[in-house]
């Protein structure tokens, strides 16, 4: 391949609504379910999350990736006229059809790109990076917009604690650009993998072709997300662990060369877990999950965007980005920033 791919800009959005831990427990208290903000902390790390208002255009899930694209393209100093393809990773689309990435391509007027969604759950965003580089280095496209965004609140079953309190809306974006084969800043390896055999530890059962909505199964909450919370951590632990030394590994680099870590921002938990396992310090953990909660595709592309701004990210640093999802999906980058 002649090229390399680099990224250029980043940007994020979330819906302005804070749902704090005090609110969920004072919902949960309605039906006689009993929590607190410092249960809630004390196993997820989470002390708010962000909520969409649907009913407001400006808060939908392709508004969200739109305002994020637009702060991704100010930063690349691009124009929507300048992409050519749109990646819009997500697990909760605007509609069925079309695809997401095909109403943000309408909103920012991207008019030469070609775009579609890929649903790889919370490692919606890397599966995105990693697509985006393989067309550009092979040079079918030079600007490459990537989006990693969620609006899950509709899908949370606000009645089941194990879940209710993980999960916020939000976006985030980035600009991928063609650069030459031996710049310095640029994606250096990748490692992807997934097992459909853990399909049903984190699944909704209904919405798709396979099972209609109907009334009775609206009644039922077969429209929600359902987990299985103990079997997640420990499948992610393992899984975020082995994607990180696979990247790391292609090229014959440890943890001791990493400026930071961007971990899928699920559960504080899990994130100190890895951090254990591959012997690296949470001090170099980029985090923003105590403010946003599990946004899925859009944690890794909103903790990146914030680092890059506040300048904990600078020129020459080597960056690991680490995520799993539903599927199971899996899947790490390494580059150089």
């Amino acid at each position: 391949m002649e090229y390399a791919a680099q990224i250029s800009g980043t940007g994020s959005a979330f819906p302005p609504r804070r749902m704090t831990n005090d609110e969920i427990a004072a919902r949960l208290k309605t039906i006689g379910v009993e929590t607190s903000d410092r249960w809630i902390q004390e196993r997820t790390g989470i002390a708010e999350r962000r909520i969409s208002d649907v009913t407001q255009e400006n808060e939908t899930n392709s508004s969200l990736g739109a305002r994020a694209a637009m702060r991704a393209l100010k930063m690349a100093d691009k124009a929507p006229q300048d992409i050519d393809q749109i990646l819009y990773a997500t697990c909760s689309p605007d509609t069925l059809i079309p695809s997401t990435a095909c109403w943000l391509q309408k909103k920012i007027g991207a008019d030469n790109a070609w775009a579609m969604d890929i649903n790889a759950a919370c490692s919606g965003f890397v599966y995105g990076l990693i697509t985006a580089e393989q067309f550009v280095r092979s040079g079918h496209a030079r600007t490459v917009l990537v989006v990693g965004a969620e609006v899950l609140s509709p899908f949370v079953d606000w009645h089941d604690r194990t879940s209710c309190i993980l999960f916020g809306d939000g976006a985030g974006a980035a600009i991928v650009e063609q650069a030459p084969q031996k710049s310095k800043k640029r994606i250096l390896s990748s490692y992807m993998s997934s097992n459909g055999h853990l399909s049903e530890i984190f699944y909704i059962p209904a919405g798709g072709s396979n099972l209609e909505m109907t009334p009775d199964r609206y009644d039922r909450k077969e429209n929600k997300m359902r987990m299985n919370g103990r079997e997640i951590f420990k499948v992610a632990v393992r899984t975020l662990t082995e994607c990180a030394l696979r990247a790391m590994e292609k090229k014959h680099l440890n943890v001791e060369s990493l400026d930071w870590l961007i971990p899928h921002q699920a559960n504080l938990r899990i994130i100190e877990a890895v951090a254990n396992r591959l012997h690296f310090p949470m001090e170099k953990v980029i985090l923003n999950v105590d403010r946003y909660g599990n946004t899925s595709a859009a944690t890794v592309p909103t903790a990146m965007d914030e680092a890059v701004r506040d300048g904990r990210i600078q020129p020459g640093q080597m960056i690991l980005i680490d995520a799993f999802g539903a599927g199971l999906t899996a899947g790490a980058i390494l580059l150089r920033w």
